[in-house]
């Protein structure tokens, strides 16, 4: 079984992440890092990785998916179809977050990104009303996808309080005797 976060970026996405790491799911979160052939370190981000396998003719973590039973922030709200097709037994989570707080962390990241000068993402331009369009529009897509197969798919809301008592009964294991992480909070997490 995969698992695959396909929720949008700034949603929880690395508190799921160490979440299933703890859970004995190794996970693989925004990038993975490689030796190159004269043995320096380099960093792929897994959308990179997903988009050079897809135009190999290969499965989307071709390469990966033998080590790694679990992803998330690849930018899964655009391939959530494919990996359905592709890994059949898959079970799929979609981080949600209030819109007016996933527009201010979206805001804050953005900015920075801007400050950083080694920098090398897309992630630069604030555009609140398209973000807003994606949020809507990705929900709304995910549920109808997931619709006639409710049992591969829990929506869970990080910020908001769900954890453990969500997560655990939908991948069926035991709830830790642990507390949720909860990475990259701000002061209020809503």
């Amino acid at each position: 079984m995969y698992i695959f976060n396909i929720g949008l970026n700034r949603s929880g996405t690395t508190s799921l992440s160490r979440a299933l790491d703890m859970l004995n799911f190794p996970t693989l979160h925004h990038h993975i890092k490689l030796p190159k052939e004269n043995g320096e370190i380099q960093k792929i981000r897994l959308v990179d990785l997903w988009r050079h396998n897809i135009q190999n003719n290969r499965r989307p973590f071709s390469g990966l998916d033998h080590k790694f039973f679990s992803f998330s922030d690849f930018f899964g709200e655009g391939c959530f179809k494919m990996l359905d097709a592709t890994y059949k037994d898959s079970k799929f989570i979609l981080t949600i977050r209030n819109l007016d707080s996933w527009l201010e962390s979206r805001e804050r990241k953005v900015n920075k990104n801007l400050q950083n000068p080694n920098y090398i993402g897309g992630f630069t331009r604030i555009d609140r009303p398209a973000w807003t369009e994606t949020y809507h529009r990705h929900r709304s897509s995910v549920k109808l996808h997931f619709a006639d197969h409710p049992e591969k798919l829990l929506i869970l809301n990080i910020p908001g309080g769900d954890g453990w008592e969500c997560l655990c009964p939908f991948l069926g294991v035991d709830i830790p005797n642990v507390p949720f992480p909860h990475k990259n909070r701000l002061k209020p997490y809503a």
